[in-house]
């Protein structure tokens, strides 16, 4: 569906994108993760026809964006990150001119902008002026907008930024919605837990590179980043748990056994505990978070 081969963009001596390359098939939603600042808004104007690269060129259904915009234009959807809406016309008036753009006229353009808007969950805000909408609301009408002309590709960046918790996960049933049918998406964002959730495959973005690629299994398997048993524990101990990667605290009565894989090690981790005399209280398992992959591989946090 989307083929981004080795594209890179400079604005004078910044390098925004370096060689990225990107391949989405049909179906996919593709998480594009990093700290504001990496490239990621860069990329998606490039895709998107805002704006070509440098060099590199950028495929959907095999025809190239810069030499068939017209054709292209109509199989993609863009979310931008800033809101693209008109404060003086209501929900509906938005969603029929944007619709228009793409050639959707009369009853067929009312029609799916009530039905679009009553897939957000404001059909009964359709008559208010958008200028009379909280920012949660207008990031789903953005959406909706972007929907009007059912393009099989949905460019989204950052779609979430600066929503409230109810804005948010109601974005979330309509992103999942949309992966359940067979929607590509290309999403932007610098939260962890996004990604997480929602992503088929992940790339992840620093300095204009993608230094890391794959499902958050594989980005966990390909990691040196490791897995943590913590052990909370009574008392004091004087040393940790022979055979196994282990720090412990007496101040803090916590003991870190880490590995790949700590399910596996588990029991037997219990066992050398009570052989030990350590008396547990608690045992908490860590798994490898993408927070942990980011810091691994570019020495700071995402949102640093």
């Amino acid at each position: 569906m989307l083929k981004v081969e080795s594209i890179s963009k400079s604005f004078l001596h910044l390098k925004a994108v370096d060689q990225i390359n990107l391949a989405l098939p049909p179906g996919m939603f593709y998480g594009l993760l990093g700290p504001n600042g990496a490239g990621k808004t860069t990329t998606i104007q490039m895709i998107s026809s805002i704006m070509p690269p440098d060099s590199g060129r950028i495929l959907i259904d095999g025809m190239n964006v810069y030499e068939k915009r017209s054709k292209v234009k109509l199989k993609m959807g863009i979310v931008p990150q800033e809101i693209a809406l008109y404060d003086e016309l209501t929900a509906l008036e938005n969603l029929i001119f944007w619709g228009s753009l793409y050639g959707i006229s009369g009853k067929t353009s009312k029609q799916k902008a009530t039905d679009l808007l009553h897939w957000v969950g404001l059909e009964d805000r359709k008559k208010d002026k958008i200028k009379t909408y909280s920012g949660g609301m207008k990031r789903r009408i953005n959406i909706a907008c972007a929907l009007m002309h059912d393009p099989e590709l949905i460019l989204m960046d950052e779609p979430t930024v600066g929503v409230d918790p109810q804005s948010r996960n109601k974005i979330y049933e309509l992103l999942s919605e949309l992966h359940h049918n067979k929607k590509t998406i290309l999403y932007t964002t610098h939260y962890m837990e996004e990604a997480e959730k929602m992503c088929d495959r992940i790339g992840i973005i620093d300095k204009g590179k993608i230094i890391a690629e794959g499902s958050l299994q594989e980005l966990r398997d390909h990691n040196a980043v490791e897995e943590t048993i913590e052990i909370n524990y009574a008392g004091e101990i004087q040393e940790g748990l022979s055979g196994y990667k282990s720090t412990f605290n007496n101040a803090t009565h916590e003991l870190v056994v880490a590995a790949k894989n700590v399910k596996l090690i588990l029991p037997d981790v219990v066992k050398k505990c009570a052989d030990a005399g350590i008396d547990i209280i608690n045992i908490d398992i860590k798994s490898i978070s993408l927070e942990n992959i980011f810091l691994n591989l570019t020495g700071r946090h995402l949102r640093d």
